[in-house]
């Protein structure tokens, strides 16, 4: 018998037909021996839905009062696909963020798990009853309730399958896995077997949107196996793990792309000690992330500092770093949208040289400028005008052999 954390996300659940379809695989997973959580999102479209009404009933809605609102989109899954499971006769039961002991900080509408008690759960399972919870949603030591951020049901069924020490942690999503870049915008790209945490943190953190981020570091922290799979058919998916010899085996596991970005240039920043700290200071404090920081030398002892953060945080950035540019006294501030990131990933760039030199090359082949560049052990981002992101994905991924099959140990087909 094993202990699985099941998570579905909002095309997984979108209508009754999928909660229906749902049901029959979590109680196929219970009548095979297993104890099952189950972890869900709200129906797809809910979110954005009430996004929207907030926004009509202000320009600016409270965040706590925003994470109040959100919270409700989960509720209505977990409930109905209690119902469900309780109708074929499989004892199941709907529990909150707040009812599991998912305690975070009080950043709200992305706030950080702090702890997971679980003791419910563990109390549910050993009753024999399927404990059926909301994803995305905690509260704070204040009793608050928080939401973890875009893509976060992902980080409350990792964060359960930690607590739980649970066997493993599926994903079920609307792809059968993870691929070699996103099949919509590269034809050719290939489901990978198994990746990598640290590949799998770098290809969520710049722009595949398999899996959240956090929830891919969580993972990592407490070596939970995730594997990524499809809902809406059978077969094999990914799974996400520690890294093996195979996979320093290619240098390239995958090419992504993010569309959400925004470039921030201060233009004539006093050029001493300090001054970077009293920029980035209040962004940080905002809860804003900085991605690439790139500073240029400039005369009379100024410098023009150029930097990204994600497009969705733009509007509360920009008035934050207009008021530091002018206690400062730096000349303007200049901000550019119409920019994108395409990045190379893979942890057999840390035994392969050479990698750089060929993306640049392939790159200058097409025309595309490189407007800033960021590396790390396992994979090279650029800056480059949006409009060509979609040609740059592609001919990278042909560039380095994604196309072929198969790659060393890891590609499914």
């Amino acid at each position: 018998m094993a202990l699985i954390v099941q998570k579905y996300g909002g095309t997984s659940v979108g209508n009754i037909e999928r909660i229906h379809n749902v049901a029959e695989r979590v109680a196929r997973a219970h009548r095979a021996g297993d104890q099952v959580v189950v972890v869900l999102s709200a129906m797809s479209g809910e979110t954005d839905r009430l996004v929207k009404l907030a926004h009509e009933a202000t320009p600016m809605p409270d965040e706590r009062e925003m994470d109040m609102l959100l919270s409700t989109g989960e509720r209505v899954t977990i409930a109905l696909l209690a119902m469900d499971l309780r109708g074929r006769g499989i004892n199941a039961r709907s529990f909150t963020g707040r009812q599991v002991g998912i305690i975070t900080d009080s950043a709200h509408t992305k706030a950080r798990i702090a702890r997971v008690t679980a003791d419910r759960l563990r109390e549910a399972l050993d009753q024999g009853v399927i404990p059926v919870v909301a994803g995305f949603q905690g509260i704070n030591e204040q009793s608050d309730v928080t939401t973890l951020g875009r893509g976060g049901s992902d980080l409350s069924a990792v964060a359960l399958a930690a607590a739980l020490k649970a066997d493993r942690c599926i994903i079920f999503t609307d792809v059968d896995g993870v691929y070699t870049a996103d099949p919509n915008v590269v034809p050719a790209a290939k489901r990978i077997d198994k990746i990598a945490y640290e590949e799998m943190l770098e290809m969520a953190s710049l722009g595949a949107k398999v899996l959240q981020t956090r929830s891919v570091e969580f993972a990592a922290k407490f070596n939970v196996p995730v594997e990524v799979n499809s809902s809406f058919k059978e077969g094999k998916g990914t799974l996400v793990t520690r890294e093996d010899a195979d996979m320093e085996a290619v240098a390239v596991a995958g090419v992504t792309g993010d569309r959400n970005q925004a470039k921030i240039t201060i233009v004539g920043v006093p050029d001493k000690p300090g001054i970077a700290a009293r920029i980035f200071g209040p962004v940080a404090q905002a809860h804003v992330n900085v991605d690439m920081i790139i500073q240029n030398m400039g005369q009379d002892a100024l410098t023009d500092l150029s930097f990204t953060v994600p497009r969705a945080d733009l509007r509360k950035a920009t008035p934050i770093i207009q008021g530091v540019a002018k206690e400062i006294e730096a000349k303007s501030v200049s901000i550019t949208e119409a920019i994108a990131k395409v990045s190379l990933i893979g942890v057999g760039m840390r035994s392969h040289s050479g990698v750089a030199s060929k993306m640049f090359e392939v790159l200058s082949r097409e025309g595309i400028n490189i407007l800033m560049i960021s590396t790390s052990e396992i994979k090279i981002s650029c800056v480059i005008d949006e409009k060509y992101l979609e040609l740059a994905m592609r001919s990278l991924h042909s560039a380095f052999g994604l196309d072929q099959v198969p790659q060393g140990d890891r590609s499914g087909k």
